[in-house]
């Protein structure tokens, strides 16, 4: 299996979720990514317009949403499955940050069914619902304030899953035309004559300003268009002063 085809694979499973609102935004932070497949797990309110006016364009990942009685049943049959908290525990299973977390799953996705758990908005996950996971992942927060709103974890992960299924993205670019050498040393000679027609420099004592413009140009790598449009000012600025 490819890695894109694998985030097919990944469950994001929310534990007894209080406000529909936040389900139908997590059901959007995931098909943002490409993952459709959620999991319920005693929702307090579901279906629920909520819901829907918060999915917006992931109805499709509401309607398709699994509802569970319990953990064990939205976890059976996976082979991996992840608990996100921002809380330390005791006797806690490995602790990893986000982006370890979804290169494992994804890696594991590839021989079967992986989960990642999220719990309720008020308390997070249970010790026993933790307990039913083999690692714990974390969104590495603010220490001052590291409190998630829970569609907004699920948008961290679902990012991290794509990126860490499919890699960075690489956008298309379209290069301007950059100016030549020739067509620089003649805007610098021009700007150098519009500095001593302005009286802005002194050609007694230069010092090295012309050495400053050129580094500062050189750095902005300018285009053949903003040139002229460089040259065509500093004609009208010397027309004024002549």
């Amino acid at each position: 299996m490819n890695k894109p085809s694998a985030l097919g694979r990944i469950r994001i499973v929310l534990s007894h979720t209080t406000h529909p609102g936040n389900i139908g935004a997590a059901a959007r932070a995931m098909k943002t990514m490409g993952l459709s497949r959620l999991f319920l797990v005693k929702p307090e309110r579901f279906p629920h317009a909520d819901a829907q006016a918060f999915a917006v364009g992931a109805l499709d990942v509401l309607e398709s949403a699994v509802i569970c009685a319990s953990m064990d049943e939205a976890l059976a049959g996976t082979v991996l499955a992840v608990a996100a908290t921002a809380r330390h525990r005791d006797l806690a299973h490995e602790v990893v940050d986000c982006r370890e977390a979804c290169r494992r799953l994804i890696a594991e996705a590839a021989g079967g069914e992986v989960a990642l758990v999220l719990g309720t908005e008020r308390a997070g996950l249970t010790a026993h619902e933790v307990s039913r996971c083999q690692a714990i992942a974390m969104i590495p927060t603010s220490w001052e304030y590291s409190s998630l709103n829970l569609a907004q974890a699920v948008q961290v992960f679902a990012y991290e899953l794509r990126i860490s299924a499919v890699g960075e993205q690489v956008y298309s670019q379209h290069p301007a035309e950059l100016a030549t050498h020739d067509e620089a040393e003649g805007f610098y000679r021009q700007l150098e004559d519009t500095f001593y027609a302005t009286g802005f420099l002194d050609p007694k004592e230069p010092k090295r300003l012309m050495q400053r413009m050129r580094r500062m140009f050189a750095r902005a790598r300018i285009e053949k268009k903003e040139l002229n449009i460089l040259r065509g000012f500093l004609s009208a600025i010397k027309s004024k002063v002549e």
